[in-house]
């Protein structure tokens, strides 16, 4: 299956899923912070270019959570959260702290 990197398509941005690409799950999960789990790794996701879904049950929030990535990402994204997971939450702190420092 072509990647949106190898082709070239108007209004698709390099990156995002071609239309006939599945997103697949990279994080799934039914734990009672299933969902802020879900938005954090969606965030991380999206800060290293991989865009992301969440896919839930706001309704029911005792079902799955899942976040999901273009098919070509999944490897990738897998890394990222995984790195995210080693540095843990002193790199969170650190990373925002950096961000105020360049802001001021």
């Amino acid at each position: 299956m072509p990647h949106n990197e190898d082709v070239t398509r108007p209004g698709v941005a390099p990156g995002d899923p071609l239309p006939e690409e599945p997103l697949l799950p990279v994080f799934s999960s039914s734990n009672y912070d299933a969902e802020m789990e879900a938005m954090t790794i969606k965030g991380i996701l999206e800060a290293s270019d991989i865009p992301a879904m969440i896919v839930g049950p706001y309704v029911l929030p005792n079902l799955e959570f899942q976040v999901q990535v273009p098919q070509h990402m999944l490897e990738r994204a897998r890394q990222v959260i995984d790195e995210a997971r080693a540095a843990g939450s002193g790199a969170a702190a650190e990373a925002e702290a950096q961000g105020e420092a360049e802001t001021s």
